[in-house]
């Protein structure tokens, strides 16, 4: 339907999961698509041959988003060979499990804050003169932001930190007519979450209401808010969630 045409996208964690199924539904709608990952080439790899059997344009960048340095190089890589950065998805995230606080390892805590909300800070501190009136910054949060979680509890106070970045952001960018929102899912079907809690089979054939969602499904959430249809929507946040009731 050709909703992006013309636009350029700058997708992080999107190898695999929510970020591929977002680049893959933009580029059908006519988008080019840059994407940032950070280990995984042959799934990096893979996502762009498919984009280009679409017939748009992919580039990749392998890094680490907390490196200052790695985020200017790739925006103004990204804007060399797009003519610009239109939106800005910020999705890529890690997770590691704890049922007690006092097995939270201090690594880790800091690996799941640098990824999941530094390094989506710096990203967006760099890419942000790039935008424009009509560009869009989505982020990706999540349902235990509202609701918590008990084996997650860094990654919960993460995801909490995103809806608040992503609001006060918004009131900052008003002016210049840049929207700023998020997407918080309920339970996805992805890698990370098989990696995480394991790899117990859901029955596809469920209604939607009665399983996990599928990246697809959550895609289209962010394609709504980088397209004309979400023109007077900005510092909020949707919940493709299955019917979770929370509040926010």
């Amino acid at each position: 339907m050709n909703e992006l045409k013309g636009k350029s996208v700058l997708i992080t964690g999107a190898d695999s999961g929510i970020g591929k199924a977002t680049a893959l539904l933009f580029a059908q709608e006519g988008a080019d698509i840059a994407i940032i990952y950070h280990t995984d080439d042959e799934d990096a790899e893979k996502t762009k041959k498919e984009i280009g059997k679409l017939g748009r344009k992919c580039i990749t960048f392998k890094g680490d988003i907390n490196e200052y340095d790695f985020c200017e190089k790739t925006a103004e890589q990204v804007v060399s060979a797009f003519g610009g950065i239109d939106v800005l998805i910020n999705n890529a995230g890690v997770q590691f499990p704890a049922e007690n606080i006092e097995d939270l390892e201090e690594k880790n805590i800091r690996k799941t804050f640098d990824s999941n909300i530094i390094g989506m800070i710096l990203l967006t501190k760099v890419v942000f003169p790039y935008l424009k009136e009509g560009s869009s910054v989505i982020n990706t949060t999540s349902a235990t932001a509202y609701q918590g979680h008990p084996e997650l509890l860094d990654y919960a106070a993460t995801k909490g930190a995103i809806v608040s970045f992503t609001r006060s952001l918004a009131l900052q960018a008003k002016p210049k007519g840049i929207r700023i929102n998020a997407v918080a899912p309920g339970p996805v079907a992805t890698p990370l979450t098989k990696e995480t809690f394991g790899d117990e089979e859901e029955n596809p054939d469920k209604p939607p209401f009665e399983r996990n969602a599928t990246p697809e499904e959550v895609a289209a959430s962010f394609l709504f808010l980088a397209g004309n249809g979400a023109a007077q929507i900005t510092g909020q946040v949707l919940h493709p969630n299955g019917g979770l009731i929370i509040n926010g």
